[in-house]
């Protein structure tokens, strides 16, 4: 007769035989996040914004309907009665008050507020990591120099931080413009970079790097800096979106390219205030191309942290 405890050990034997294990293969983080992120509403809506502002921005000036710098409406400019030309055939949103086709300066000022979008950020990512890197691996010393000059550019507001660098310039321009925004980003991708390298100082494959004797120099750059980018990255989409706001309010302020022959967004919001009562549209339409684009960058940056962020996956 068998016991209880024979047929208890044969039960889970038999259960054990059983049971198949999942040999699926593991994926990497960045696959993992891919397979969120191509299901995630939020992020195809950012993304598609996103494609569809570069792709314009690039072909803008070929399907431009009229040169932006020509005046084919001139002679519907009436300073008195009809300062700002309406729409009508062949101009579907009309015209400035300097009779130039609206829809066409619209076009081609997307390309320069990409332009100066994504220089700003990557001279400020360049810049961010430099320091970063010297505080993230260095530590110590190094490390409390590099953050007190961050914590003194994070506690100058940003917007007034790149008008007063702006403003220094002798003749104010789009390279100006992305000198200004890039300083004020810098501080954000230090701090940023710092702690993510800190983190990674203390990981165990760090820790094993040193016991073999690997140089720092190589720990830094081929184990800590490839680990700690991830972050930053993502981080870059929502201050391109930021580069754009920023760009176009110093350019509404006056202190970006004084030739409105090479059109901008915020150049021109920031030439329809004479009209904006009378004739709004000539600041609405920049003003909704900045809105959407920068949501598009946004929508997109905030889904990709969700997505490599194992404390907010979803």
């Amino acid at each position: 007769m068998t016991s209880y405890g024979d047929r208890r050990r044969e039960r889970i034997d038999d259960l054990a035989a059983a049971a198949s294990v999942d040999e699926t293969p593991g994926v990497s983080l960045i696959a993992s996040a891919w397979r969120r992120l191509r299901r995630d509403p939020i992020f195809l809506v950012g993304l598609a914004i996103t494609v569809a502002f570069i792709i314009l921005a690039v072909i803008s000036p070929w399907i431009a309907p009229h040169d932006p710098a020509s005046a084919p409406l001139l002679d519907k400019v009436r300073p008195q009665t009809n300062p700002v030309p309406g729409p009508e055939p062949g101009f579907p949103l009309g015209g400035d008050d300097r009779g130039r086709d609206l829809l066409s300066r619209l076009l081609v000022g997307s390309r320069q507020t990409l332009v100066v979008g994504v220089f700003a950020t990557i001279f400020g990512l360049l810049g961010g990591m430099a320091l970063g890197i010297l505080a993230g691996s260095f530590g110590g010393a190094v490390d409390s120099i590099v953050m007190r000059i961050v914590d003194v550019m994070l506690s100058v507001p940003s917007l007034l931080l790149a008008f007063t660098i702006a403003a220094l310039a002798a003749r104010p321009g789009q390279t100006t413009l992305i000198i200004a925004i890039a300083i004020i980003q810098v501080p954000i991708f230090a701090r940023l970079l710092r702690g993510s390298m800190l983190g990674q100082r203390a990981s165990d494959h760090v820790l094993a790097a040193r016991a073999l004797g690997v140089k720092r120099r190589a720990i830094v750059f081929r184990h800590m800096l490839p680990n700690s980018m991830g972050p930053v990255i993502v981080q870059a989409t929502l201050v391109l979106a930021i580069a754009i706001i920023d760009a176009a309010a110093l350019s509404f302020l006056g202190l970006g390219s004084p030739d409105d022959r090479q059109p901008e967004w915020g150049q021109m919001l920031g030439r329809s205030q004479e009209f904006i009562y009378d004739h709004p549209h000539l600041a609405v339409y920049p003003a909704l191309c900045i809105i959407v684009v920068a949501l598009g960058f946004t929508l997109m940056g905030e889904s990709m942290r969700e997505a490599l962020d194992p404390k907010t996956r979803r």
